[in-house]
């Protein structure tokens, strides 16, 4: 592997098709594409500036560098990327890749970041304004995660979170096998459209959760007083660990609850409206 280190590049492709290259102390700066095309590229203690750097690039090594703001996009069509101790401080990154393990890996601007991505695993990593985050990726585990932006995890598939805080309106719309343990989750209409949604150990807040989903499950997870109208239109099991605010015209499974301030029930409810809500209170 060739060594290059203590240098910077700029322009348009200085490191154009390169294979075999290790990269240390080297800052790359505005310009586009550097090293694109290439593939077994190590780069340690590096930072980018320049637009689309790491364009169909396959297996490569990220560790203790930055990507400034004017290196948005940097990550896209790539494949088995392995980052470390790295600050990503611009949006859009990481699009169309296959093979995406982070760890401790922070991400201060995440808009838009992680679309149309397959397996990844992520792990100790924090991120903000993660507005749109992993639309349309799957594979995906997470563990010792935080994430502040809405509109996360739409049309997801095959996903496991642990241990997770995340801030989140619209979260996991239209998502399928999704399953979140030991987490917090914040945010108006959680849930709503999914299919095999479950939530273990989990504390949720925000207003109208878990709506119009598909054989959701709940197991031992507790509600935020501002959860009220949960359920709507739901087929789901439930074991509730906390008092509900309100449910409104669940559609079929079960709930158990210690005790619910209001049920209601009325004409908009779907058949077969069998759900069974039972308070041990």
């Amino acid at each position: 592997m060739q060594l290059i280190e203590n240098t910077e590049f700029g322009g348009e492709r200085p490191l154009f098709a390169s294979h075999d290259l290790h990269l240390r102390n080297v800052t790359i700066h505005a310009g586009e594409s550097a090293i694109k095309a290439s593939s077994n590229i190590v780069a340690e203690n590096c930072v980018f500036e320049g637009k689309y750097p790491f364009w169909h690039v396959d297996k490569f090594v990220v560790k203790n560098c930055k990507f400034t703001p004017g290196a948005r996009a940097a990550l896209w069509y790539s494949s088995n990327l392995e980052m470390t101790d790295t600050i990503v401080d611009a949006p859009k990154m990481f699009r169309e890749m296959d093979g995406i393990k982070l760890s401790n890996v922070r991400i201060p601007d995440a808009q838009e970041t992680l679309w149309h991505c397959s397996n990844v695993d992520i792990k100790d990593v924090l991120l903000h304004n993660a507005d749109y985050l992993f639309m349309h990726s799957h594979d995906i585990k997470i563990k010792d995660y935080e994430q502040h932006g809405n509109y996360s995890f739409q049309y997801c598939q095959n996903v496991e979170i642990d241990n997770a805080i995340i801030y989140s309106k619209d979260a996991f719309w239209n998502t399928d096998n999704v399953t979140v343990r030991n987490s917090q989750l914040h945010g108006e209409y959680l849930g709503w459209h999914s299919h095999n949604l479950t939530l273990i150990n989990c504390h949720i807040s925000g207003t109208q959760p878990l709506c119009y989903t598909h054989n959701l499950k709940l197991v031992d997870c507790t509600f935020d007083a501002d959860a009220d109208l949960c359920f709507e239109d739901s087929v789901l099991d439930a074991t509730i660990c906390s008092e509900l605010t309100s449910i409104k015209n669940p559609r079929s499974g079960f709930i158990v609850v210690p005790s619910v301030g209001e049920i209601i029930i009325d004409k908009n409810i779907k058949a077969p409206a069998d759900c069974v809500i039972t308070q041990t209170k």
